[in-house]
């Protein structure tokens, strides 16, 4: 029997790879906290801190696969350091945000890196976190790099934001469409392949996103999926940072807007990723996942990405 090895494991797309694991019959082991829940069922949870020293003493033995979510350095390293030597495989969740450039449509793996030199900047710890990987497993290391990943239960609450506010129904403030792309991965998709992966023993450097699609695609489908019967109010770019909205994700923000300077970054190959069997994903299932998961955890929840109520009324108002 396979003996799988998530570092986390409790939360999002770590346990999504847990539940996939063992769903495919691996023996799966989580080490985490456990703050963020428990394993899921049939895996076992070793408490630790991987900030404290004998984090990893618990774990005994090889592992087939070992898959590290983290990007803080530390964490990154002291598990390189405790496990290394004893993982056939590793599979490190990177980002596209590694890249140096945005303005690149259709950039594949071998595109330039970002230089890392603050590492509490996301994209310049991940670098990090990718080069300390590589130095230490050469050709043992899968390097998954996602775009936005998305899916019920997403604690960012970015794609969700759009089904939960045209659900609510009204006059719904939204970027100009013309030039927006969208570029997703389903959380449960991601994980399969993942598991699949670390299986074949597949290494390098892997874009993990689905089809750039139009983001009025995306507003397509969440406007069939809710029901929505009312108005999209349009602003320019110029207007909304004027008005202090901001791009991606957050507070005061409109999700997924993404500046034309970053033409790129929702335009991301993925031929490496669909080659190796990662699934393009239906974005009409997808929200309508999303949507179902969005009504269970109430729409009107305090979120981390989006406008408040309060916040969009104001902007809806100045903007006439």
């Amino acid at each position: 029997m396979r003996r799988v090895l998530v570092l986390g494991g409790t939360a999002w797309l770590g346990r999504a790879v847990a539940r996939e694991a063992v769903a495919r019959g691996a023996e799966v082991t989580c080490l985490a906290r456990g703050t963020s829940g428990a394993a899921p069922a049939g895996a076992r949870l070793v408490r630790a801190d991987r900030c404290r020293p004998g984090a990893y003493d618990a774990l005994a033995g090889e592992w087939d696969e070992v898959v590290e979510v983290a990007y803080e350095p530390a964490l990154v390293t002291g598990a390189l350091d405790a496990l290394a030597d004893r993982a056939r495989h590793w599979t490190l969740v990177s980002t596209v945000s590694v890249y140096r450039r945005d303005d690149e449509p259709d950039a594949d793996e071998s595109a330039d890196l970002v230089e890392p030199r603050d590492l509490t900047e996301y994209p310049d710890a991940k670098v990090a976190a990718e080069r300390a990987a590589a130095a230490r497993l050469a050709d043992r290391l899968l390097v998954a790099r996602p775009g936005l990943v998305v899916g019920p239960g997403d604690p960012s609450d970015r794609f969700g934001y759009w089904a939960a506010r045209l659900l609510r129904g009204g006059r719904v403030l939204v970027p100009t469409s013309a030039g927006r792309r969208v570029q997703v991965v389903d959380v449960d998709d991601l994980a399969a392949w993942l598991v699949r992966a670390g299986e074949d023993g597949a290494t390098g450097p892997v874009n993990a996103v689905g089809s750039s699609r139009p983001f009025a695609e995306l507003v397509d489908a969440v406007r069939a999926a809710t029901g929505f019967t009312g108005a999209l109010v349009p602003a320019e770019d110029d207007w909304l940072t004027s008005h202090d909205v901001r791009y991606w994700a957050g507070p005061r923000s409109l999700p997924l807007w993404l500046p034309a300077s970053a033409s790129g970054f929702a335009r991301r190959s993925g031929a490496r990723y669909r080659a190796a069997g990662g699934r393009d994903p239906d974005l009409a299932e997808v929200v309508g996942r999303v949507l179902r998961d969005e009504v269970a955890r109430g729409v009107g929840r305090p979120r981390r990405a989006g406008l408040t109520p309060d916040e969009e009324a104001g902007l809806l108002a100045a903007l006439g």
